[in-house]
């Protein structure tokens, strides 16, 4: 951790950087800075022959010189610039020593390119440091970001003393493939654990769908006496599950975790818990979140997260004032802002403004995705305009995904028409043609078109194709728990009291309407 009086330094240094025009002005702010200070920089050129002499000259060695320039890049925008500099440190006979290698490594696994990891794990073996547990753990992470678990363990099982860092890069590598079985066989076995295996695995059940796992993972491990305690990374993770499971009360616990163990609400926590909020359905909460940042310290990121949870709740106008309040901050919008903006004209059969919003965001220099195009199908669809969503597919760049199609045939539907609709619903089941939905939807444009045949044949091709239809459900959230109905189903422990009470309803409320003669029962018994 570097002093306060390091980071006032590292500003100054900075600001003088950002004005320097010259070799001669260069060499003047590296006689008032340390060294270290111009790696740390965004705006300094890494390739630079003229820092690469200052630092040859300011360091012990040439290989320490470039081992500072290649970790420099390795967290850089480039990470790419590590392996030029490593040429070129072989080509000025400086020895790669221990320290060289992890950072290439990390460079490596930045990259996502396992060819290049394998090249680079052979320079590790003709520089005799395969043994070096430093080099080894870094190994092991390199090949496990880069989806190759198999080389990963087999780094792993040659590692003669493994510590909690190398144990953590297994279990990460396995929890981000997937591979949830084998994270928690080596979770299980681990020796020792620390925040970061109990928050690869937490995050690994999140993005397996498991969320309930996830927070139950979590409640072991604040139970421990002295374990460790969830950082901002577990808190991110966590809140991202009671988003998927939209559990409000699990979230608020989440959000109350933060304020009593004195998080400070920065943004990537605030985006997280707006996320959360909306996605739950308390709107209100979201916002009151969003307002407690102060408008001068916000990013895109928590702008688009408050304008795509009002979008979710059908607050298209609100959407489209949040979108001018962030323009007048000059807060730059990116494709994910225009998507949320367009989601929220779908909501809000808001048709101009979402013509408006698609040809700003190719203004502005992005190129549409697909599904901005799904948007901008649903949009014109759900306003009628049938004809032009469908011109809109046509003329779409890139094919029509599911998403667009699926759009287009719902308005078609909506709105009557069966000869397009067949079209639309044909081409959807020629493309996803093992999803349940597709026939549905087709024989539902049949049926609308009263051709009784074509519809009930849409259920026998289905029959014949195997596929079968995935039954809709519905959750609760009661007490902290999520409980799940399906149709007909009577899994549910209380399942009779359930049935019981249902009928009751029911019969209450044909009394109600009328349909039960209440005179009529009283004489009869």
């Amino acid at each position: 951790m570097f002093p306060p009086s390091f980071n006032h330094r590292h500003r100054g240094f900075t600001s003088l950087l950002r004005r320097c025009d010259s070799t001669i002005q260069l060499q003047q702010i590296h006689a008032q800075f340390d060294p270290h200070l111009f790696l740390s920089s965004p705006h300094l050129d890494l390739d630079s022959s003229y820092l690469l002499l200052l630092l040859l000259r300011s360091l012990p060695s040439p290989t320490s010189a470039y081992n500072a320039l290649i970790r420099a890049s390795s967290a850089s925008r480039n990470p790419s610039r590590s392996f030029s500099l490593y040429a070129r440190m072989l080509r000025a006979a400086a020895r790669p020593d221990h320290l060289t290698f992890p950072f290439l490594a990390k460079s490596c696994a930045r990259l996502a390119l396992p060819r290049l990891g394998l090249s680079l794990h052979s320079h590790v073996a003709k520089a005799g440091l395969a043994s070096d547990r430093f080099v080894q753990n870094s190994m092991v992470h390199m090949y496990a970001a880069c989806g190759d678990m198999r080389l990963a363990r087999r780094v792993f099982d040659e590692i003669s003393q493994p510590n909690v860092v190398s144990w953590n890069s297994l279990l990460d590598g396995y929890a981000k493939c997937g591979d949830l079985a084998a994270a928690r066989e080596v979770f299980g076995r681990m020796p020792e654990r620390d925040v970061v295996s109990w928050s690869a695995m937490i995050d690994g059940y999140v993005k397996g769908g498991e969320c309930n796992e996830a927070i139950e993972l979590f409640d072991s491990m604040e139970a421990l006496q002295f374990g460790p305690k969830a950082n901002e990374v577990t808190m991110v993770s966590l809140l991202c599950a009671c988003a998927h499971l939209g559990s409000l009360e699990q979230g608020r616990r989440m959000h109350r975790y933060l304020e009593q163990n004195g998080f400070r609400l920065n943004l990537t926590l605030a985006t997280s818990l707006i996320d959360m909020y909306a996605k739950c359905g308390s709107i209100h909460d979201a916002l009151l979140v969003f307002c407690a940042v102060p408008a001068e310290k916000t990013d895109v990121l928590i702008w688009n997260a408050m304008i795509g949870g009002l979008a979710l709740h059908g607050l298209g106008k609100e959407s489209v004032e949040m979108f001018e309040k962030m323009q007048e901050l000059h807060v730059m919008p990116d494709e994910i802002t225009y998507l949320g903006l367009l989601t929220a004209c779908v909501h809000g059969g808001l048709v101009d403004e979402a013509w408006s919003f698609f040809k700003l965001l190719e203004a502005q220099g992005m190129r549409p995705h697909v599904e901005h195009y799904a948007c901008l199908v649903d949009v014109l669809g759900r306003a009628g305009q049938i004809r032009d969503a469908f011109e809109l597919v046509e003329k779409m760049p890139m094919p029509p995904s599911a998403s667009v199609l699926g759009a287009l045939l719902n308005s078609c539907r909506m709105h009557g028409w069966v000869e397009m609709g067949e079209i639309v619903g044909k081409r959807l089941v020629e493309l996803e043609p093992y999803h349940d939905g597709r026939y549905i939807g087709l024989s539902n444009i049949y049926a609308v078109g009263r051709r009784w045949d074509e519809a009930k044949s849409m259920r026998e091709v289905m029959e014949k194709r195997g596929v079968r239809k995935v039954p809709g459900f519905s959750e609760i959230d009661v007490g902290g728990k999520l409980h799940r109905f399906i149709a007909h189903d009577k899994i549910h422990p209380q399942s009779t009291e359930i049935y019981f009470i249902l009928g009751l309803l029911t019969w209450q409320m044909k009394m109600e309407d009328g349909s039960i003669n209440c005179k009529a029962l009283i004489e009869e018994d």
